[in-house]
């Protein structure tokens, strides 16, 4: 039973509800999923597009909670890995259907993606709780932001709202560990509830400006 993953200072030991609020505060994937669904239906652009990334955003809720609860190596990658492909669908989506860039320039923005990814793997990756690795997304979320508030047609603010949701949530899974004795709850909870946001702000950027061919 000592086989598992402590990186949290709300887990102080193995078993299911360890981590009552790293788990619990999951549900605001959930939400984000069931919103952007609504915003979906109530838009009528509910289609293969929008689909996949509130099926994503559910999968990262599962994912998340598996880890929160199993913290096992295999439950790790159930959380991480469908966050990555949210990053990687939702660049593609907006670069395609938003910014109307054609197939090799959006290729392009998702090669500068992985090449940023690359770039922040030569950095220590302990740095800042392990944070450095969600920095790509930010960046681009920024880096889109600015695009979006020039030239998207509905809510310009959108995703550098979601951009700078994006700081204070890294912010908070930043500086988990350094505050245990302080608060010994952590503060990764926090995480989980503004990611939600996150990723419905920039679901819905999508949404409402999206125009599929």
């Amino acid at each position: 039973m000592n086989d598992y993953i402590d990186i949290y200072c709300e887990r102080l030991e193995p078993g299911l509800w360890a981590e009552p609020l790293n788990a619990v505060t999951n549900a605001a994937f959930f939400i984000a999923a069931i919103c952007a669904l609504m915003l979906a239906r109530k838009r009528n652009a509910l289609g293969a597009d929008s689909g996949i990334l509130i099926a994503l955003i559910i999968v990262i809720g599962t994912g998340s909670t598996l880890f929160h609860t199993l913290a096992t190596g295999w439950a790790q990658l159930s959380d991480v890995l469908p966050i990555l492909l949210y990053q990687i669908t939702f660049i593609i989506l907006y670069a395609h259907n938003v910014m109307k860039l054609g197939t090799v320039k959006t290729a392009l923005v998702l090669g500068a993606f992985f090449a940023t990814i690359y770039g922040f793997q030569q950095l220590p990756q302990s740095w800042l709780n392990g944070s450095l690795g969600y920095a790509p997304a930010l960046l681009f979320v920024l880096g889109l932001g600015v695009w979006h508030f020039k030239k998207a047609a509905v809510e310009r603010f959108g995703l550098l709202a979601a951009g700078l949701t994006f700081i204070v949530s890294l912010s908070f899974r930043s500086i988990d560990m350094q505050i245990c004795d302080m608060l010994p709850i952590g503060t990764h909870f926090l995480w989980h509830t503004l990611n939600g946001c996150v990723l419905y702000l920039t679901t819905r950027a999508y949404l409402l400006n999206a125009k599929n061919p």
